[in-house]
């Protein structure tokens, strides 16, 4: 067995069917991101509504904006070089505290939530947010939090590999996290001459985010990709991976049961019809089904700027 080879057979392994490079945009007050998922050239990735790489610096950030109908999943990231700050989340019910480098936050908004998310201290602060979508029966439930420190996210190193397991399974380890949209993310590095065998649930949807370093994917013979891409799989029982650089190489890889509902979306509110949106805009205009207690709260944030 090669180095970062593990004993776990596919059967067939997943191609990528599509790549895009995040450009960056800006987003929120002076943040700028590189949007994957959620951009006009792919809307909507079955369960999943928006990936976006962040960066805020200084005052940049996203400042009290509502939610409803799904979950975000905001993950800060360290890189090999250096660790990368933190962003001061706070609420409209009170919850707040600050997700540090390597922390994981799952958010699910459900029927409404109200919130904001800035930087904690000075430079560049970097994370990948994720949304994911609920079915009709959950999004409406109550608002909901699961975090997890730097420390206590299960990490396995073996041959040149190690992973994050943020949600789901891998390398004989599981996330304590709860997933109403049965979801999986694992943080992966490779070590130079590395190579990866990750089990994918064959119905589900997947992709990878490349980090750092580049890698070769899907196919041994296919070209190196490098930061900033997204590769959607196709269908397969899992993922391969080389690395085949001199360098380490970092990547996200995550994967969802498809919900195969209708989506109606307009902009951080996301339901099944035209009309469940409406009724959404009117509950948030008139501080009702969820929204009460937006109609006075303002974050610390944007109380601080009025100063």
């Amino acid at each position: 067995m090669s180095k970062g080879e593990h004993p776990c057979e596919l059967q067939k392994p997943r191609q990528v069917a599509r790549k895009f490079l995040a450009r960056p945009q800006h987003e929120g007050m002076g943040a700028v991101v590189r949007r994957s998922i959620g951009r006009f050239e792919l809307r909507y990735f079955d369960p999943f509504l928006v990936l976006d790489e962040f960066y805020v610096t200084g005052t940049a950030g996203f400042p009290d904006h509502p939610h409803r109908g799904f979950e975000t999943v905001t993950y800060m990231l360290q890189f090999f070089h250096s660790w990368q700050g933190g962003m001061m989340h706070e609420d409209f019910t009170g919850h707040k505290g600050t997700i540090k480098a390597g922390d994981l936050q799952w958010m699910t908004a459900g029927k409404g939530i109200v919130h904001s998310e800035m930087p904690a201290g000075q430079g560049t602060h970097k994370g990948l947010q994720l949304w994911v979508n609920l079915s009709s029966q959950n999004k409406m439930i109550e608002p909901n939090y699961q975090e997890m420190q730097s420390k206590d996210i299960a990490t396995v190193a073996r041959d040149g590999v190690e992973v994050r397991v943020i949600a789901g399974e891998s390398m004989g380890v599981k996330s304590p996290i709860r997933t109403r949209t049965p979801t999986m993310y694992l943080d992966f590095t490779l070590s130079p001459s590395s190579r990866l065998r990750q089990p994918v649930p064959s119905t589900w949807n997947s992709f990878v985010y490349v980090l750092e370093g580049e890698g070769v994917f899907g196919r041994e013979g296919s070209p190196p990709v490098g930061p900033h891409n997204l590769l959607l799989l196709g269908h397969g029982d899992g993922l391969e991976v080389w690395n085949k650089s001199g360098k380490p190489l970092r990547f996200v890889v995550v994967g969802g049961e498809p919900l195969g509902e209708p989506v109606s979306q307009l902009g951080p509110f996301v339901m099944n019809t035209e009309e469940e949106i409406d009724r959404t805009i009117q509950d948030y205009e008139m501080y009702v089904n969820g929204f009460e207690m937006a109609r006075y709260w303002r974050s610390e944030a944007m109380v601080g700027q009025d100063l």
